[in-house]
């Protein structure tokens, strides 16, 4: 089955050797995402909900990119330097997710790149 590789202005350009996202028949896999901001490529000011905020809004633009929206998700991967911040993973995903909501996974981690206190990456279907 053919590759297709997704790509937007809409969203942060890779900053290493991967694709914003890659579609193979009606699955999408959508990199991580840290919140920058995708017309200075530096991390967004204003806290965590404002980060969190950031990474919802290019998941979003790279699913649209790939013929979508983050209704199409079916798994998501969230990745924190801090666990303490999950309530607000929860409130902010609650503005961009309806029920059913997707498959989802949430950890901590060390670190991650540019110094971003949340990650995410996604798996879409598309109909």
């Amino acid at each position: 089955m053919a590759r297709e590789i997704i790509c937007t202005d809409a969203a942060p350009s890779a900053i290493g050797t991967y694709s914003q996202a890659v579609k193979v028949g009606d699955t999408v896999y959508l990199s991580g995402q840290i919140p920058l901001d995708p017309a200075t490529m530096a991390l967004v000011d204003g806290g965590m909900e404002a980060q969190v905020v950031r990474v919802f809004e290019n998941l979003q633009a790279v699913a649209r990119a790939a013929g979508g929206g983050l209704e199409d998700v079916v798994k998501l991967n969230v990745y924190l330097t801090d666990l303490q911040h999950f309530p607000t993973v929860n409130e902010v995903m609650g503005r961009y997710f309806e029920e059913p909501y997707p498959a989802r996974a949430v950890v901590e981690v060390a670190a991650l790149p540019r110094g971003a206190a949340v990650e995410m990456d996604a798996i879409m279907h598309l109909e």
